[in-house]
């Protein structure tokens, strides 16, 4: 084998190399645009399903206009941040939903005549299987970020995104799991509920 050769070998090689990381990059790229437009439609299907379980459990609340509020200042959140496409914002306001509902699942949870009225039960539970699939995207798009960004960082494979211009993914700020979740003492404050 003779050096042209040998010098053949190694560029082609390198060349495949670096098409076989480009492709990498480009692949984890889409499927993070993919798992953000996942939470957008998660999130969307919440603001959907809001105003019917307003209109449900309204009658059972009726001196409660600040929820009402609460959760109409979510949704509008929502359907903001859904329409600019951007993680953080569609992260936030999840959150800011999840906040506003937890007065209505403390109410739902502690009144026999709400778990009883079918239509409020089925919205509550799509409700929560809405938030946990919000919840697997985050998560999917936070461990695609990170392989992304390992990537970017990591030699061999950072030489081929300065090359390519890749940068970085800014990932999602996430909000203490605690204060997220859970319900405040001045939310649940014993609610006016009007029993019929």
């Amino acid at each position: 084998m003779n050096v042209v050769s040998l010098i053949l070998i190694i560029v082609a090689a390198v060349a495949v190399y670096v098409f076989s990381i480009y492709n990498k990059f480009v692949t984890i790229k889409t499927r993070i645009k993919a798992s953000i437009q996942e939470i957008g439609n998660q999130l969307k299907r919440q603001a959907d399903l809001i105003p019917n379980l307003v209109a449900s459990v309204k009658g059972y609340m009726k001196h409660e206009a600040k929820i009402f509020k609460d959760l109409t200042e979510a949704r509008k959140m929502i359907v903001s941040a859904v329409k600019t496409g951007d993680a953080q914002k569609m992260v936030d306001a999840s959150v800011k939903a999840s906040r506003a509902l937890a007065p209505i699942q403390a109410v739902f949870e502690s009144t026999p005549q709400l778990q009883a009225a079918g239509p409020t039960t089925k919205l509550m539970d799509e409700l929560r299987d809405t938030s946990d699939k919000v919840m697997y995207s985050r998560r999917t798009l936070i461990d695609l970020s990170a392989d992304y960004n390992v990537m970017a960082v990591r030699f061999p494979s950072n030489l081929v995104a300065q090359i390519f211009g890749f940068k970085e993914e800014a990932g999602l700020k996430m909000p203490e799991t605690e204060e997220a979740t859970t319900v405040k003492k001045e939310e649940m404050k014993s609610p006016k509920v009007d029993l019929g």
